[in-house]
């Protein structure tokens, strides 16, 4: 197994048109920014089809029933958190590290211990080794035994992500990616946050690298896949697509069961397509508008009671013969 590090071990794994200087970032880093937000969404896919709707935390536990007795009956249970943009200082959110620990403390209060936690990428805000350290040692405090990471463009500002991966790296492939089996699921990490001049790109090495690593695997293997960006052609202006994904998605379409996760987007969003569906995850750090909605996805001030609702975590259950995920989206408030 690759590209993780146990919680306990010291190491392991143009049409902007507001200027990004209170950001820390050009305005080509800015853009690449994306997404919309909303509320929490319990999913499930059943024969293809994604049955889903709004879960408040304050409902009843009866009302996230379909996702709850799933989680609950799973012999896998993992989590997913994102774009924790650990540095950022915008009115957005000025306590950037206090969200984050607050989703912490949601996973650690969950009632089960994942079977690990993946963070899916913009861990950082500007890259820097000081801050890489403390989303290493906040991770730390996460209730599982591993913790498994993908770079987001934010991870890669300025050293195509040779800082990240000093940090999170280590026993990964090429610019990070890596792949893992547990629990009868085969997960596959992907890096397409290195050339986003051609919005998400992940290259032919990794293409390769993804035919290589299924190709001796059953079709009816689950397969998970983590991004950072979405895999699928979301909002391309924005930068919200991998313009080579369909040479992966293409390789994925033998078997009969496909999730992809990603973050990026700042939002919860979901399309399948045929055996395969994609789930874009909301951060816990800032909103950020609709797409096309504004002049470029630039961080969004709400009211500060308001800011949780748009923050969350998502848990993910599994169990040994199903053919789909049971995903449920949690705010943070």
């Amino acid at each position: 197994m690759t590209g993780y590090y146990d919680r306990h071990d010291s190491a392991s794994a143009d049409d902007a048109e507001r200027p990004a200087a209170e950001h820390g970032m050009s305005r080509r880093q800015l853009i690449r920014h994306a997404g919309w937000f909303g509320g929490a969404v319990v999913l499930t896919v059943a024969s293809g089809e994604v049955i889903s709707h709004i879960a408040d935390s304050r409902e009843p536990d009866s009302m996230t029933a379909a996702g709850a007795t799933a989680a609950a009956n799973s012999s896998l249970r993992f989590v997913q958190v994102s774009d924790s943009h650990i540095g950022f200082q915008g009115p957005a959110n000025t306590d950037v590290v206090g969200s984050f620990t607050e989703a912490i403390n949601q996973v650690n209060s969950l009632g089960f211990r994942p079977d690990f936690v993946m963070h899916s990428g913009d861990l950082t805000h500007l890259s820097m080794a000081g801050q890489f350290d403390q989303v290493k040692q906040m991770l730390t405090g996460m209730q599982t035994d591993r913790v498994f990471t993908v770079p987001g463009e934010h991870d890669s500002i300025g050293d195509a992500g040779r800082a990240y991966r000093k940090t999170f790296g280590m026993g990964t492939l090429g610019d990070g990616w890596y792949s893992f089996d547990t629990h009868g699921v085969h997960f596959i990490a992907l890096v397409n946050t290195l050339s986003l001049e051609k919005l998400g790109h992940l290259g032919n090495d990794q293409i390769d690298f993804v035919r290589k690593d299924i190709a001796g695997l059953s079709s009816d293997t689950p397969i998970v896949v983590f991004s950072h960006i979405p895999l699928f052609a979301m909002y391309p202006k924005w930068g919200w697509s991998t313009d080579d994904a369909l040479k992966v998605i293409a390789l994925l379409r033998r078997f009969s069961s496909v999730t992809c996760l990603n973050g990026h987007v700042h939002q919860l969003f979901t399309k399948t397509d045929g055996n395969i569906t994609f789930h874009s995850a909301t951060t816990t750090a800032y909103p950020l508008p609709k797409p096309g909605r504004a002049p470029a996805p630039t961080p969004q001030v709400v009211p500060a009671r308001q800011l949780k609702d748009a923050l969350g975590i998502r848990t993910v259950g599994y169990r040994q013969g199903d053919r789909e995920l049971a995903i449920k989206d949690q705010r943070l408030a």
